[in-house]
């Protein structure tokens, strides 16, 4: 679409210009496109192109790197990418850990920092004063590597209130319509902090820098078990925000009783704590007891055997009704699940062809890559997404500030 033939005002032609150009740069990943390329991808002229990239360029967001020829013939071109200088940072309060990462704008980790913290019960102001305290971190890091922090995304394990900055339920934290000021973590960052789930944030930390599927469900297993719903590359939240709460399918009527009030939710039986208690592993800390769970496992002993195979089983049923009812394609492990896959895997693909026979291909059963890292990922994602498709409104921002 050439800019002066576009229809409507000239700043809204920028506006969807801009975004049309980032965007560009972003999905080409390590390709590096020049401006003429650009130019031939999105239809813009190679004037137009110029003037969004310098704009683009000047504001940090986008970098020139390197020099080539697009031909035999010409000048050469520089390629373009999201700059490595400008970066978000993914921040995870779990119930027995804090997790931060400094995600650069090209989806790069360049810093991970995780301890474990008993946040079940505890005061949320408390916790965030612990999450400010790692966080201080993920700022020294930045200012080592000259990083300027745009924002950040905060997930946390339970159902949120994005616009108001309120976790509406909590119930393994124990934490029930409790306001965060999660701004207060990174102050004087323009674009400030973003709260969001934690099953949601990794099922798009797997979406952008993952397998990168279009449709899937993405299953996080930690003390309580979450669902992200992937459909068309979008995030599917429901009308609530509360869609994807895979860990309170009930799995067996008579089971025992669940933090959310319910009885017999898959959360009982797969859930983190589950296991290690049906395994018989001793108390300690989350990595002595992970430990201890994988090397009883690897020594074939029957009471973490059977603990796994019970969890792979029940994880199983939840997915036939999930499968049945969403018609889902293809589902992706993470959390403790893609630790245990080795020993979880066949006993839930056997439940799987038991109560929905044929209905999801054993081979669109995967394990996420991104291990822990996949909700810091997306938590930090969400907010760079927002730069790559509204980069008229950061611009603006920049030139006010």
């Amino acid at each position: 679409m050439n800019e002066s033939a576009a229809p409507g005002r000239v700043g809204d032609v920028r506006r969807r210009n801009l975004s049309l150009v980032l965007d560009s740069i972003a999905r080409t990943g390590d390709a590096k496109p020049s401006r003429a390329q650009l130019a031939a991808g999105t239809g813009l002229t190679k004037a137009a192109v110029s003037s969004l990239v310098a704009d683009l360029v000047e504001s940090g967001l986008v970098s020139e790197v390197g020099l080539y020829r697009d031909g035999e013939r010409g000048r050469p071109g520089q390629g373009l990418e999201l700059s490595a200088r400008r970066g978000v940072v993914g921040m995870e309060i779990n119930v027995d850990y804090l997790a931060v990462g400094l995600v650069d704008l090209g989806g790069n980790l360049r810093f991970h920092s995780t301890v474990e913290s008993r946040n079940r019960g505890l005061a949320p102001d408390k916790v965030m004063e612990r999450l400010g305290a790692l966080t201080a971190e993920v700022k020294a890091a930045a200012a080592a590597e000259n990083i300027a922090i745009l924002g950040g995304g905060l997930a946390v394990p339970g159902l949120v209130d994005e616009q108001r900055n309120v976790v509406v339920s909590a119930p393994n934290l124990h934490w029930e319509r409790e306001q965060l000021n999660p701004q207060s973590l990174l102050e004087g960052a323009p674009l400030g902090v973003r709260l969001s789930n934690e099953a949601n944030s990794a099922a798009l930390g797997e979406l952008w820098y993952g397998a990168g599927q279009p449709d899937f469900l993405y299953v996080s297993g930690e003390v309580g078990v979450g669902g992200g719903v992937i459909i068309a590359s979008e995030l599917y939240t429901g009308p609530g925000g509360s869609a994807g709460e895979l860990g309170h399918i009930v799995v067996h009527p008579e089971g025992p009783a669940c933090s959310c009030g319910g009885s017999g939710c898959l959360e009982t039986f797969a859930g983190q704590e589950a296991i290690f208690e049906a395994a018989g592993t001793p108390a300690g800390s989350l990595g002595e007891r992970t430990h201890l769970l994988l090397g009883a496992l690897a020594a074939e002993d029957p009471r973490a055997t059977k603990a796994v195979h019970d969890a792979g089983r029940y994880l199983g049923i939840a997915l036939a009704s999930s499968a049945r009812l969403m018609d889902i394609e293809a589902v992706v492990l993470g959390g403790h699940f893609a630790l245990l896959a080795d020993w979880l895997k066949p006993s839930l693909l056997s439940s799987l062809e038991r109560y929905a026979p044929g209905l999801l291909d054993p081979s669109r059963l995967t394990v996420s890559g991104l291990e822990h890292s996949g909700t810091l990922l997306g938590a930090a994602g969400q907010v760079i997404r927002s730069v790559i498709e509204s980069p008229f409104e950061f611009l603006l921002a920049s030139k006010l500030a």
